[in-house]
């Protein structure tokens, strides 16, 4: 038996919190531990197989996005490839974020604003929540260079128009993509993203320390390299300072990228493309998922954004149970086995491919312990019984 082998468990069958943090897969797990000895052993020519490894991962993130290599880099996280953008992208102008975005796409752009950076406006979705090509054609002022979008919004799973927003932005604007959600859960329109950003350690499974950075050669000349550092130039070695920054997406990167954690996400791509790629991923998906939610219903569940089409969701379905306080769902939930997220009064679901049919069983189980337990304690009264007046009434709990 391998080390592998001994430290690989898996995730339990009531795992579906893929949303939060895919559980590391087996094939991202050896890859991290053969970079590791690696990195520990560092005899010739390993520092050279550490670097093509992390070549190797960018080819493979590469073919996932339908992108050229060279439009493809690694940055630490969606978030650090996020404030890469933001600080990218010079102005003046606006670059549009829907109101009720995930705040990792907030951030970046307020945080450059009035640094050189365009001025932030946030526009109010239809519905609260989701933005459309028309709803955006309204909010095309002249002076707007961009639009950042989640292509998955993480409490709905509702799944983002990429292609008819990119229409409605034109060429000449940018159409900035928090892909993490969606990435190797579903497939998306990532051929309309100018630039997209992508972590690993949710449903690619790879762990942290590497995110894809996707920056298109057709809008490679808005983009400043704002965070380049010593390795994203020609000649880091170079008597004079500065160099000409790389060609492509690693004219943007502080840094070299995390080794072991590149390799893990060159090889969580290079699985999931093996089982099929987003298009097989996604169906299995998205067939658990809507398996739990019609349990969820059956149970008298209210499912957040339940009029969407099952091709406009992705792998995430929230719901609540009305007349339940939500923290005592969820806690139930955890003692049925289930590990779930939950945002205020919604408890959300994201189930993975690998995600087996016993998970449903239990969340049918939990469920159902929930609505007998409240049903036991709604007593009917007798149209011949009264409460003496002074006798005091206990409080449902």
């Amino acid at each position: 038996m391998t080390l592998n082998d001994q430290i690989f468990v898996g995730p339990a069958p009531g795992y579906l919190d893929f949303a939060r943090v895919g559980p590391i897969s087996r094939p991202a797990a050896a890859a991290i531990a053969g970079a590791t000895a690696l990195a520990a052993r560092v005899a010739p020519g390993d520092l050279d197989r550490l670097f093509a490894g992390a070549e190797a991962a960018r080819g493979s993130a590469a073919r996932l996005l339908g992108a050229r290599p060279d439009e493809v880099a690694l940055a630490p996280s969606t978030s650090n490839g996020l404030f890469t953008v933001a600080a990218a992208l010079p102005g003046p102008g606006t670059v549009l974020v829907p109101r009720g975005e995930f705040p990792a796409n907030l951030y970046p752009w307020l945080r450059f604003a009035g640094r050189g950076g365009p001025a932030v406006r946030l526009v109010d979705p239809a519905g609260g929540r989701h933005i459309t090509a028309d709803l955006l054609r309204h909010h095309l002022t002249p002076e707007v260079t961009a639009l950042a979008v989640s292509a998955v919004d993480s409490l709905t799973g509702h799944l983002a128009p990429l292609a008819a927003l990119k229409e409605a932005l034109g060429p000449d604007r940018l159409l900035i993509v928090d892909a993490i959600q969606g990435l190797g859960a579903v497939p998306l329109e990532t051929e309309a993203a100018d630039v997209l950003v992508g972590g690993g350690q949710k449903w690619l499974r790879a762990g942290w320390g590497a995110a894809v950075l996707l920056i298109r050669d057709r809008c490679a000349d808005l983009l400043r390299p704002g965070l380049g550092g010593w390795a994203a130039v020609t000649d880091p070695f170079a008597a004079h300072h500065p160099a000409p920054p790389l060609p492509g997406a690693a004219a943007h990167l502080a840094t070299n990228p995390d080794f072991p954690a590149a390799v893990a996400l060159g090889a969580a791509v290079d699985d999931l493309l093996a089982r099929g790629g987003p298009a097989a991923e996604g169906a299995r998906i998205r067939a658990t998922l809507a398996d739990l939610l019609e349990r969820a219903r059956r149970a008298g569940a209210e499912v957040l954004s339940d009029g969407l089409d099952p091709g406009e969701r992705a792998g995430i379905g929230t719901f609540r149970l009305p007349g339940h306080d939500p923290a005592t769902v969820h806690r139930t939930l955890a003692a049925a086995g289930l590990t779930t997220t939950r945002r205020a009064q919604w408890i959300r679901l994201s189930p993975h491919a690998t995600t087996p049919g016993a998970a449903a069983d239990l969340l049918t189980d939990a469920l159902g312990t929930l609505t007998r337990t409240a049903s036991s304690r709604t007593i009917p009264t007798s149209p011949h019984t009264r409460t003496h007046p002074q006798e005091p009434t206990c409080p449902t709990p």
